[in-house]
């Protein structure tokens, strides 16, 4: 079966949750089943099964909040209409309903009730105060859109009321929770919308809400909104691959049964009191692994698993062993997560085994207070609150990832770029190393020992300058392995580079280098900015002294708080000078009181005068090490995010390379006439293989008034000559030449060259 093609066709994939587990002698069917009385049900909404939900829980007086809220709801919702059909008030009470399954409290019910009256009938947060309290007003507020400001960009709003819900769940998780309620509801109910608006849902649930729910271990919630976007996303892909599940069911119900009971004789026979579940992997799941492996569906062997829930932590492992002894385990296959729990919490052991037939059958092995936590993540905290007192760590793990995203909230510019860095830690895959004190520091794959630095501290990763990992010396840009053991090596002189966002992996990481390098020449970069916004208004024939009440309407519609900050993002690549002067173009062209003269098309496609650098810039001007640009070289220039201008020689075959791709972010440059600074320059020394002609090359490189600042070689083929690699510092390419001029005079020399690349 080929799942790799794009769908020919998108169509309305019926509503299905995902199923709990059951014995795995009574698998459910996973294949999706429309609802036949959807159409005789529509206009009716019921609140009495949330009702009796809640009165198991909460206290009469707890209950009647809730019904006021429930009216308040209804009140304002009265006349609206879903897509199918209900009245509206159904999706508020259908959330409420999921928020009780987790035994939230009464303020999280009720704010799940009135959490669409603010975005949809513009009630007031004074008057959700004045009604049901602060506190209920707040989970409301964060759970609304900010539709009322004026955005750029789609892309900037989506990305805008992320951050505020990020924001607002830093401060109280049940915001997120209720989130991702009102998300699970919207995605069950998906089918009635329009084929293009239930992509861009489903997109948006798979690459937000499904990672959220994931680190927050909410385990159930994660794997229906996986299977339900994915059904929305490639429609045909998952119908194929139901079907192909519901048949091979049949085909492997007689191994799983004769599995089920080996099982539960063994773990009988040693007096483990376990409950023993099948598992089944989620649609999703099996697509995964097919195209991340290159599988067919055939191949995918352990599509069912087991999961075991004994009665204490010590029968875990002893059941482990009885499994081991029953069936041959997989080298490789197992995995710990008891001793060192995911980042979210979850605790099993995890191995799989070589079952009847030669079939791999994957076994999950837990306590109950474990499984809780597996399966309801940070709800626990509510589920379980009077029986579970083992959720300390979960919490505190919670409130550490909530924490950092603080952190990264006050040291990121925008909103686009904050919700950048939160997609990178959401990723699930982690590895875990150690600190000196053998502290255990969970890190996402693929982190580096920079990332390391900035988990412990913001300061130690500004001033990192290298590392020890298991007692070796190691760079920065080592990727870190599970077990490593790592110590930073700190300086204090040392500063974040630009260089370093080529290879941290964690939002801190990433979010803490770019507040540095936006703050540490702020100076340098405003004036740049000023420079080339100048020059791009001048080409559109708009005086670069704007007035201020231009100023402010840019401002507004831009988010810089000044106009120097606006400056600043230009001249560090986070904004494009020619895209913002046709913005101010066409906000004055909109202005009634206008008097500036039409565009000369001519004058509007001219290119603009070349950017006159010196080096001296800071970090808001770089030369570029594949070719190291110096005085007397023709040069042009790259706009790059948070790293300013990146200078290339015109030659430069990276640089032309990234100029055919992205041809907008280029710009021409040209030298001071007044240089006060080197510059480095590589070069290559062809010497004959004897004795002394590296100190006679070094003493005329000296003589020629350059500075040495590095010295390598390496072997010719034949072992007659030999090359000397040297980076020198000269003032430009005439100072250049003539060095080139004397070290070829010298006995010996066979060749010499400057070096690129």
């Amino acid at each position: 079966m080929n799942l790799t093609q794009p769908d020919s066709t998108l169509s309305v994939a019926p509503n299905n949750r995902a199923s709990s587990d059951r014995p795995a002698s009574k698998i459910p069917d996973s294949s999706p089943k429309s609802d036949p009385n959807a159409a005789q049900n529509a206009g009716v909404a019921s609140v009495t099964l949330l009702m009796n939900k809640l009165g198991d829980y909460l206290s009469p007086s707890e209950m009647k909040k809730v019904k006021e809220a429930y009216r308040f709801s209804d009140e304002m919702h009265l006349g609206q209409i879903r897509k199918s059909g209900e009245p509206y008030i159904s999706h508020p009470i259908a959330v409420a309903e999921i928020c009780a399954d987790w035994k939230l409290d009464a303020q999280a019910i009720m704010a799940a009730l009135l959490h669409d009256v603010m975005e949809d009938q513009d009630v007031k947060k004074e008057e959700l105060i004045e009604r049901f309290g602060a506190p209920v007003a707040t989970l409301v507020d964060g759970l609304s859109k900010l539709d009322k400001i004026e955005f750029q960009s789609q892309i900037e709003a989506q990305a805008e009321n992320f951050r505020k819900m990020l924001l607002a769940m830093a401060r109280d998780v049940r915001v997120i929770l209720i989130k991702l309620a009102d998300r699970l509801h919207n995605m069950r109910t998906l089918g009635f919308m329009s084929p293009e608006k239930k992509r861009r849902i489903a997109r948006e649930t798979m690459e937000v809400y499904v990672p959220i729910a994931h680190r927050l271990g909410l385990n159930n919630i994660y794997r229906e909104l996986q299977d339900l976007a994915f059904s929305h996303l490639f429609p045909v892909r998952y119908r194929t691959l139901a079907k192909a599940v519901k048949a091979a069911r049949g085909n492997r119900r007689e191994v799983v049964s004769k599995i089920l009971e080996s099982v539960n004789n063994t773990l009988a026979a040693t007096g483990i009191k376990a409950a023993v579940y099948g598992r089944e992997k989620t649609l999703y799941g099996i697509y995964r692994k097919m195209r991340n492996k290159h599988l067919s569906f055939s191949q995918v062997l352990d599509v069912y698993g087991f999961r075991i829930v004994v009665d204490s932590f010590a029968n875990c492992y002893v059941a482990l062993g009885t499994l081991h002894a029953l069936y041959k385990p997989m080298p490789g296959k197992f995995k710990d997560y008891i001793a060192i729990p995911k980042l979210n919490g979850y605790q099993s052991l995890h191995t799989t085994l070589i079952g009847p037939y030669g079939t791999p059958v994957e076994f999950q092995i837990r306590t109950q207070d474990m499984h809780h936590v597996a399966e309801a993540g940070v709800a626990a905290h509510w589920l379980y609150k009077d029986s579970d007192a083992s959720l300390t760590d979960l919490q505190q793990r919670t409130h550490a990832w909530l924490q950092s995203l603080l952190d990264i909230q006050k040291q990121t510019g925008d909103s686009a770029e904050f919700l950048e860095h939160v997609k990178v830690d959401l990723f699930p895959d982690s590895v875990y190393v150690f600190t000196p004190k053998s502290k255990i520091i969970a890190l996402p794959r693929g982190a580096t020992v920079l990332d390391f630095a900035y988990t412990i501290h913001t300061d130690i990763g500004d001033q990192a300058i290298g590392a020890r990992v298991n007692h070796e010396h190691a760079a920065l840009r080592t990727e870190l392995r599970n077990g490593d053991i790592v110590e930073i090596v700190t300086a204090p002189t040392s500063r974040p580079s630009p260089n370093w966002l080529t290879f941290v992996r964690t939002g801190k990481a990433r979010s803490a280098i770019r507040h540095h390098l936006r703050t540490i020449n702020l100076a340098e970069s405003t004036e740049l900015g000023k420079r080339l916004l100048a020059q791009s208004l001048t080409i559109l024939e708009i005086d670069p002294q704007l007035p201020p009440e231009l100023v402010e309407k840019l401002l507004n519609e831009s988010s810089a708080k000044s106009l120097d900050e606006l400056y600043a993002d230009i001249g560090v690549g986070k904004r494009m000078a020619t895209l913002v002067a046709r913005h101010i173009r066409t906000l004055m062209e909109s202005d009634p009181s206008n008097t500036l003269p039409p565009l000369d098309t001519e004058k509007k496609s001219s290119k603009l005068d070349p950017v006159a650098i010196n080096g001296n810039e800071g970090v808001s001007v770089q030369l570029a090490q594949c070719c190291q640009p110096i005085p007397g070289d023709a040069i042009k220039g790259q706009l790059k995010r948070d790293q300013g201008i990146v200078v290339h020689a015109n030659d430069c075959d990276i640089a032309k390379r990234q100029h055919a791709k992205e041809p907008d972010r280029w710009i021409d440059l040209v030298w001071e006439a007044e240089l006060t600074r080197r510059f480095d320059c590589r070069i290559k020394v062809l010497v004959d293989n004897e004795k002394g002609v590296l100190a006679r090359v070094a003493a005329e490189i000296g003589e020629s008034d350059a500075n040495i600042t590095y010295v390598g070689m390496d072997d010719d083929r034949d072992h007659l000559m030999k090359q000397l690699h040297f980076t020198v510092q000269v003032e430009d390419r005439v100072h250049l030449a003539r060095l080139i001029r004397n070290v070829r005079k010298i006995p010996g020399v066979a060749r010499i060259l400057r070096e690129r690349g």
